[in-house]
């Protein structure tokens, strides 16, 4: 039952990429605009509830999102699509019905810079994790690097965290329950 929900930041990073290093790239300018208000109004309220980000982002970037969607199918036929300019169109119109669905729920996030920051350090590593060549050391691997990005996420002291769970799994190996890091207490 899981919702996609699409990246502006990969939306922006095409506009970005459209522009170049062309100071007159006014088109790529206007749609850069509209997702830097989107942005400026997420910096706003990072720190509301979820109700209170949902019921700004109605009053306030719904309309700046339904602006740039406009924008978008204004310009997609008076752009060609081999340009970069009209492939960062065409990508935006895509991912468009998935972009959006951050404005119905204040818990979902209008990237998904935090996750790609997150999994960072194992993309940069990766060559290191020769262990990770089974489907059983590649699995151990997931496991591993959900539970302390996870931590991380929860802001839990991840050496504190795994020593916990390794404890309470030696001793109560079916109750997994009590082990999500936002039901552990750290003692």
């Amino acid at each position: 039952n899981a919702t996609l929900v699409a990246c502006l930041a990969h939306m922006r990073r095409k506009f970005i990429e459209a522009k170049g290093n062309n100071k007159k790239t006014v088109k790529a300018d206007v749609a850069l605009n509209l997702i830097r208000k989107l942005y400026g109004i997420e910096q706003a309220i990072k720190d509301k509830s979820h109700d209170e980000k949902f019921k700004i982002r109605q009053r306030k970037a719904k309309p700046i999102v339904d602006e740039l969607y406009q924008w978008l199918l204004k310009h997609k036929d008076k752009i060609p699509p081999k340009m970069a300019l009209g492939e960062a169109i065409t990508y935006a119109i895509n991912q468009f019905e998935k972009f959006r669905r951050y404005l119905d729920d204040g818990r979902l996030s209008i990237d998904n810079n935090r996750a790609e920051r997150a999994i960072k350090p194992f993309v940069i590593g990766r060559k290191n994790w020769l262990f990770s060549n089974t489907c059983n050391g590649a699995h151990a691997s997931a496991i591993l690097y959900s539970l302390i990005e996870t931590a991380k996420a929860n802001d839990l002291v991840v050496h504190d965290y795994m020593s916990t769970c390794l404890q309470r799994l030696a001793e109560q190996p079916d109750n997994l329950e009590p082990l999500l890091p936002w039901n552990i207490k750290q003692s």
